[in-house]
C-alpha cells in the first residue's frame, strides 16, 4: 500500500446544462489568458501598443491550435485511421493531443500575418512572446492531469501520480502509480519563464534571440522528460519522435544563437506599434511645431517607413533649433559701431555717431 502519491482528479468534466466545461479546454484558455497578459506588459515596455498582441493572438491562436492537432494526427495516425478506429476523432481536440511544435510552427505562420497587418517586425514581436509562450504551456499541461494523460513509467516514489484502471496502460493494468511527468514538464516550464525574463533584463536579447533561447531551452527539458514517458508514441531508430524532434529543434536554436552572436541590436524592434516616435519623449519638447512633428511620426500609418519618419522628426527638431539660435543671434548681435535692432535695422543714434567719427 502506498503512503504518498499524487491523486488523479475525480472528473475532468462538467455539465453546465447542456454544455459540458471540459478541464482541458480550461486549462489550455488559462494559459492562452497568462501569455496574452505578460505580452502586452512586455510590449507595452518596448514602447508599443498593447492593442497589438491581441490583434495579432486573434491570428496566432486559432493557427496554432490546428497546427497543435495536426501535428499529434500526423504523428500518430493508427489512433484515428487503424481498422476499427474512428476517423472523425481526429476532431475532437477536447480529448487531447496538441503537438507543441505543430502549435508554434503554424502559429508563427498566423503571427507573422498578423505582425503584417499591424507593421510589426515578427522577430521583436516573438521576442516579447516568448517568456508568455512557455507560461502558457506550463498551465496548459494540467489539462492532461485532468485526462490522465501523458503520465510516465511506473514507479514507487512518493510523488507518484495515482491513475485509475480506466486510463492505465494495457501492459501494467495492476500498477497504480506513475512518474508525473505533466508536473514535470510544468515545473521545467516555468523555470524557463523565469530564467527567459532574466537573460533579456541582463543581457537585453533581441532580433529574435530570446524565442532561440526559449526553444533551446524547453527542448532541453522535453528531451529528458519524453525519456521518462511509456505512453503510446511511434519511434524512428529507437527514439520517440518527439524526441527526435526536439532534438532538431535545439540544435536549431543553439546555431541560431550562435550565428547571430554579434547581431547589433535593431534601431526600431517595434515597427509602427509605437505609441511615441523612437528615443523622442513628446513631454519635453516646448516648442508646438517640434512636438506635433513627433506625434505625426508617431501616429503615422500611411506607409511611411520607420526611417522616414525619424527622419521627419529630426528635421522638425533640427529647423526648430535653427530657428532658435537664428532669434538669439538677432536679439544679442551688437556691431562693432553700434546696436542693431532684431530686423536689421540701424537706429538714428548709431548714424549719427558714425558720421561724426568719419568727420573726425
Amino acid at each position: 500500500m502506498e503512503l504518498a502519491y499524487i491523486p488523479s482528479p475525480s472528473q475532468g468534466v462538467w455539465q453546465l446544462g447542456p454544455i459540458p466545461l471540459r478541464a482541458y479546454a480550461l486549462c489550455i484558455l488559462a494559459g492562452i489568458a497568462a501569455a496574452l497578459w505578460l505580452t502586452r506588459r512586455r510590449w507595452l515596455a518596448l514602447g508599443g501598443n498593447p492593442d497589438d498582441v491581441l490583434d495579432i493572438a486573434l491570428w496566432a491562436v486559432p493557427f496554432g491550435i490546428v497546427g497543435g492537432r495536426v501535428y499529434h494526427v500526423v504523428t500518430d495516425p493508427e489512433l484515428y485511421f487503424k481498422a476499427g478506429q474512428q476517423p472523425i476523432r481526429a476532431l475532437y481536440i477536447w480529448d487531447g493531443g496538441l503537438g507543441i511544435w505543430g502549435a508554434v510552427a503554424l502559429g508563427a505562420v498566423g503571427a507573422w500575418i498578423g505582425c503584417r497587418r499591424r507593421g510589426v517586425p515578427l522577430p521583436g514581436f516573438a521576442d516579447a512572446l516568448a517568456p508568455g509562450l512557455i507560461l502558457a504551456q506550463a498551465i496548459g499541461r494540467w489539462g492532461n492531469y485532468f485526462n490522465q494523460e501523458l503520465y510516465g513509467d511506473p514507479t514507487k516514489l512518493p510523488w507518484g501520480l495515482l491513475i485509475d484502471p480506466a486510463h492505465r496502460p494495457p501492459a501494467t493494468p495492476d500498477v497504480s502509480l506513475y512518474q508525473p511527468t505533466f508536473l514535470y514538464e510544468s515545473l521545467w516550464d516555468l523555470g524557463c519563464v523565469f530564467l527567459l525574463l532574466w537573460a533579456d533584463r541582463s543581457w537585453n536579447v533581441h532580433s529574435g534571440r530570446l524565442f532561440a533561447l526559449y526553444a533551446a531551452c524547453y527542448t532541453a527539458g522535453r528531451g529528458w522528460i519524453e525519456a521518462l514517458r511509456d505512453d503510446h508514441a511511434n519511434r524512428l531508430l529507437g527514439l520517440r519522435l518527439n524526441d527526435w524532434t526536439s532534438l532538431v529543434v535545439f540544435l536549431c536554436a543553439v546555431a541560431f544563437l550562435v550565428a547571430t552572436r554579434d547581431r547589433p541590436a535593431p534601431r526600431n524592434p517595434i515597427g509602427r506599434s509605437r505609441i511615441t516616435a523612437l528615443g523622442v519623449d513628446t513631454a519635453n519638447l516646448t516648442d508646438p511645431a517640434t512636438a506635433s512633428a513627433v506625434a505625426d511620426a508617431a501616429t503615422d500609418t500611411d506607409g511611411a517607413t520607420d526611417a522616414d519618419r525619424a527622419a521627419d522628426a529630426d528635421s522638425a527638431a533640427t529647423d526648430t533649433d535653427t530657428d532658435t539660435d537664428s532669434a538669439a543671434t538677432a536679439d544679442s548681435a551688437v556691431t562693432a559701431d553700434g546696436a542693431v535692432t532684431a530686423d536689421g535695422a540701424v537706429t538714428a543714434d548709431t548714424a549719427d555717431q558714425r558720421d561724426a567719427e568719419l568727420n573726425a
